[in-house]
């Protein structure tokens, strides 16, 4: 198997998905065929954006695009991508991550190699810019940054040693990685009312909602997910809640919520909060599912939070 980097940019000809799916031509066949079954980074073009390496996914599988004489589509692995808590620049003191675009005297090569939409990436290049997007330490500082309980960092601490790989796949680093990036995306605040809420110690109140779930082949994209509070997660997930087919017009199971509980926790608007970031906005697809799955189809379980 090979590690790969996967060129990305928003609005290209390619009908790519970073977590469900990359559109590419013949010429990368042989290389995205050796990379089945392993991990990707994502990386944005210059022209494209200032992210550089933004994401990493797991290929499970590449096929022939459907329609498309020589064009080919690496299928991402169900909850496998993972954007990154912070993104990584293409340069680091000067000198590219990747050894192929490193010159002999450590100087960025030109042209080669810094043009393949697609090309391979050594272990230890891997390992170096996940460490950087994805450092050991996140669970500690997501504790630290707004003072944790004496006990809960300790108890943490013995995570950080972990493989890079181990920790890519643990479900409470993922977690933890998912929900700083969903909360910041919507700047912290409530994506169903527009608050902000914060805590006595300043911690923000609005949880990470999936819209679909992880055990439902839902990814950890913050395109999968919604900056909501706690009442309000509480009803997204038991199908009181959902958003229409235009993305952004709130769904209310009205036979179920009281109307003056939808007056109180939900925007006058009736309209969903954009993110800052257009690249974060909700998928069509996820809420979709969310909307054919879940809304008015959940029993809620025990009393309401209202009652």
């Amino acid at each position: 198997m090979t590690k790969l980097i996967l060129m990305h940019k928003a609005g290209s000809i390619y009908d790519d998905e970073p977590d469900v799916v990359y559109d590419f031509p013949r010429s990368y066949l042989a290389a995205a065929r050796e990379a089945v079954g392993d991990w990707t980074v994502y990386y944005e073009p210059v022209k494209a954006g200032p992210r550089g390496y933004f994401a990493v996914a797991r290929i499970a599988q590449v096929i022939p695009k459907p329609g498309a004489e020589g064009r080919y589509l690496a299928l991402i692995e169900p909850g496998s991508f993972l954007q990154f808590d912070r993104p990584v620049p293409r340069l680091v003191n000067g000198r590219p991550l990747e050894a192929a675009l490193t010159g002999a005297d450590s100087s960025p090569r030109k042209g080669g190699a810094l043009q393949l939409a697609v090309r391979r990436l050594p272990d230890a290049d891997f390992a170096r810019i996940v460490d950087l997007g994805l450092p050991q330490e996140l669970e500690q500082m997501e504790e630290a940054r707004y003072g944790a309980p004496a006990g809960g960092m300790a108890d943490a601490a013995t995570v950080f040693e972990r493989p890079v790989l181990e920790r890519l796949t643990r479900r409470p680093y993922r977690d933890i990685a998912f929900r700083r990036q969903v909360r910041a995306a919507y700047d912290y605040r409530c994506a169903l009312s527009g608050l902000r809420l914060r805590n006595g110690g300043g911690r923000p109140e609005v949880q990470a909602a999936h819209i679909r779930p992880v055990e439902s082949r839902g990814s950890d994209s913050p395109r999968n997910g919604l900056a909501l509070s706690g009442t309000l997660h509480w009803m997204f997930d038991r199908g009181l809640i959902s958003v229409a087919e235009d993305c952004e017009t709130i769904l209310v199971s009205h036979n179920k919520v009281p109307g003056d509980v939808v007056a109180r926790l939900l925007s006058a608007s009736g309209k969903l909060l954009a993110p800052l970031d257009p690249r974060d906005a909700p998928h069509p697809a996820n809420l979709a599912w969310h909307r054919e799955n879940v809304f008015g189809q959940v029993l809620a379980e025990g009393p309401a939070p209202w009652d």
